[in-house]
């Protein structure tokens, strides 16, 4: 079909990005290098799993830097929370499915005939799955949003068109034409004869009748089931070669058609087919977590503003590992005001420090997203770059010490961060004395303040915590009446490194008052 007429429609491009797109999106091919570290990869995996896998990928590896773009989203996502309007567009998505399934079953037929029968049968599908779209979006569940109002305009006048109009009324009349062929096949040994149908009768139709009267019950079905294929053998090939020699007016008319429809496919069309998946796959993953009573909202994003809180938020991970247990999923949450802007989390091991980090770095990136992210309610930044910093294992290859290794990283995160950057760092420099430890700490946040970057800093110094006003304490809690079980909490108060101590001596009787009842004096 002749897009060029697109021009004179109403204004769709992208369902994922605003305003007009002379060209087709570009999406990052490979995920970023933080996301392995912020478990961002296996999020992507289990939602895109059962929706274009790798395909769809590349639509979570591309993070927005407009928040214009990020609210276009929102939108999107808010209309299709709509359960109607979300079946219509998966019930499109699965005829256009069934659509891209016959036309890559052609290349599998020699037979020209049967090429473009499959041909026809593909455009049939594909005019249904659109003009059905079409009443979903002017009737059914008309939408909300910019993105899917602007598709309901140019669906509406594309289906209009003189163009779709003639594509679908032509299909479907050669539907009917060819299925109002009748022709007769004479089989002998290994002969087989296609001729005109004369009105002979169905000997089918006569033998079973005239073993209806000795029916007595139900018996067992022998016959043998054979399912839908792609391709015909090649008896069923020759046969429909003379099938068309009996009737080559019909098709004819069937290879004029293919011929003049070869590029029947629109290109907004297929192109929404394929974007609006990314929404799809993302609604059908949080749908589990939101059954058992965890929270998503539409966080609020800024490009300027540092002013950073979420409220119940918790890492999908993690939350996704624990639900399959069927334990509870602990929520946690965090506020930098102005001048505020790294979090310090400190606390004993095994506590949640690491799952805190990573919550704030999905959060952020998954909203840069235009997604629903976890929390009750959330406002965060939308950064120019993401950086991370986790242990890795030693590269022997590298011939490099562990240190040396942290180093090297940590100066190429501060010469490419901006003070648009968020840099969220778990453990780092655990591999060197607590002193120099605490020096090299001490530099790297000072580079951070200066840049007045955004981020979490996980540490076991707890000195750190009051580095300056800048940084804000966050302390991993314990049950005060065993200080042995961690609760997972990420609390915003002052680090006290001896406090964990303290509550560990007096569980086990350890401390200065206790070993002096014990010893004599």
């Amino acid at each position: 079909m002749d897009n060029a007429t697109a021009h004179c429609w109403p204004s769709f491009a992208s369902i994922l990005y605003p305003g007009p797109v002379a060209a087709s999106p570009v999406f990052d091919q490979a995920a970023p290098s933080y996301f392995r570290d912020l478990h961002l990869d296996r999020i992507v995996e289990a939602a895109t799993a059962n929706h274009g896998g790798e395909d769809l990928a590349p639509f979570f590896y591309t993070p927005l830097r407009d928040p214009d773009a990020v609210a276009y989203r929102q939108e999107v996502m808010r209309d299709l929370e709509d359960g109607q309007l979300l079946e219509a567009v998966q019930a499109f998505g699965r005829r256009m499915q069934a659509m891209r399934d016959q036309l890559a079953g052609i290349d599998k037929l020699y037979c020209k005939s049967g090429k473009e029968r499959r041909f026809l049968e593909a455009v049939v599908i594909y005019c249904d799955a659109v003009g059905r779209l079409a009443q979903a979006l002017q009737i059914t569940c008309p939408p909300e949003s910019r993105g899917m109002c602007a598709l309901r305009e140019y669906v509406e006048s594309y289906v209009a068109s003189p163009a779709f109009t003639q594509l679908a009324l032509d299909a479907r009349a050669l539907v009917v034409s060819l299925a109002n062929i009748s022709y007769c096949l004479r089989i002998k040994g290994n002969s087989v004869t296609v001729r005109l149908y004369n009105g002979e009768a169905d000997y089918s139709r006569v033998v079973a009748g005239i073993f209806e009267k000795f029916r007595r019950s139900e018996g067992k079905d022998y016959r043998a089931r054979f399912g839908h294929r792609a391709t015909l053998n090649q008896v069923e090939e020759q046969i429909l070669d003379r099938v068309a020699l009996l009737f080559p007016e019909q098709f004819r008319a069937l290879e004029t058609y293919c011929a003049r429809h070869a590029d029947f496919l629109d290109e907004r069309i297929v192109r929404f087919d394929r974007e609006v998946s990314f929404y799809v796959a993302w609604l059908s993953y949080i749908r589990r977590f939101r059954a058992a009573g965890l929270d998503f909202c539409y966080p609020e994003l800024f490009a300027a503003s540092k002013e950073v809180e979420a409220d119940s938020a918790f890492d999908l991970v993690l939350a996704g590992k624990l639900l399959d247990e069927g334990r509870l999923v602990v929520r946690n949450g965090f506020a930098l005001r102005d001048p505020e802007r790294l979090l310090v989390v400190s606390g004993p091991n095994q506590g949640g420090k690491t799952t805190f980090a990573r919550m704030f770095g999905q959060l952020h990136y998954l909203a840069s997203l235009g997604c629903p992210v976890p929390g009750r309610k959330a406002r965060l930044f939308l950064f120019d770059r993401l950086f991370t910093h986790f242990e890795k294992e030693e590269d022997v290859a590298s011939l490099r010490g562990k240190l040396k290794d942290d180093l090297v990283r940590i100066r190429t995160i501060l010469d490419q961060a901006t003070p648009d950057s968020l840099v969220v760092m778990n453990e780092v420099f655990a591999s060197t004395t607590a002193r120099d430890a605490l020096y090299l700490s001490r530099r790297v946040m000072g580079t951070l303040s200066a840049l007045d970057a955004l981020g979490v800093y996980v540490t076991f110094l707890t000195e750190l915590s009051m580095f300056d006003a800048k940084t804000v304490s966050m302390v991993g809690a314990v049950d005060p009446d065993d200080p042995a079980i961690r609760t997972f909490r990420i609390e915003r108060r002052a680090a006290d490194g001896l406090a964990y101590a303290q509550a560990i001596a007096r569980k086990h009787r350890v401390t200065g008052e206790w070993l002096r009842r014990r010893i004599p004096s």
